[in-house]
């Protein structure tokens, strides 16, 4: 196979020297309300991979990013023996016979910390892509939500813009007894 990114001949979908020289995480946070967002990229160093997700080959260059960043900002974050940890994914609804979400909770998984998938679902299946925030405002996702309840949770999802899904999300879970410690996404929009 060829490296999505180099076109070089790699085993993986995004070689070695690539997640060595273009794709090394820049982690920033941003505080959306009372929800602390960690995201590991500006959007635009990611912007070609993430906008395969509703394409056959974004199932690989998912999975190679989540084990790339999710799977070890997981791994250290669970050896502080915080106990048992939920990982929530944003709308992990299965479009193109995958949720990009759901990869990126599943590879979050440890003995400690585990997915509650599809838990949390938008009623409201407006795309938000390329919209303003007054039409983010008047169209909410209305999310539902049917995991556990008195339970220490990670909000994730791939990328955050204004914030709006992830504000609306973590008032949904607090209001059903989710103590959510904070978001992570791959990609953070603001420049």
């Amino acid at each position: 196979m060829r490296c999505y990114s180099c076109a070089k001949l790699s085993f993986s979908i995004i070689c070695k020297e690539c997640r060595e020289s273009i794709f090394v995480p820049n982690t920033s946070t941003r505080e959306i309300g009372t929800l602390d967002v960690i995201s590991f990229y500006k959007y635009k160093t990611v912007e070609p991979l993430l906008l395969t997700k509703h394409k056959p080959e974004g199932y690989r260059i998912y999975k190679a990013l989540a084990d790339m960043i999710l799977k070890p900002f997981m791994e250290e974050f669970v050896e502080n023996d915080i106990g048992d940890v939920y990982i929530i994914g944003v709308d992990e609804y299965v479009k193109s016979g995958y949720s990009h979400v759901a990869i990126l909770t599943e590879s979050m998984k440890t003995k400690t910390s585990k997915p509650l998938h599809s838990s949390l679902l938008a009623e409201n299946r407006v795309n938000y892509s390329g919209k303003d925030l007054q039409f983010r405002l008047t169209n909410p996702r209305n999310f539902r939500y049917t995991g556990k309840k008195d339970i220490d949770a990670i909000l994730v999802d791939d990328i955050i813009t204004t914030g709006i899904t992830l504000q609306e999300a973590h008032k949904v879970l607090s209001n059903n007894g989710v103590n959510v410690l904070f978001a992570l996404t791959l990609a953070d929009v603001d420049e």
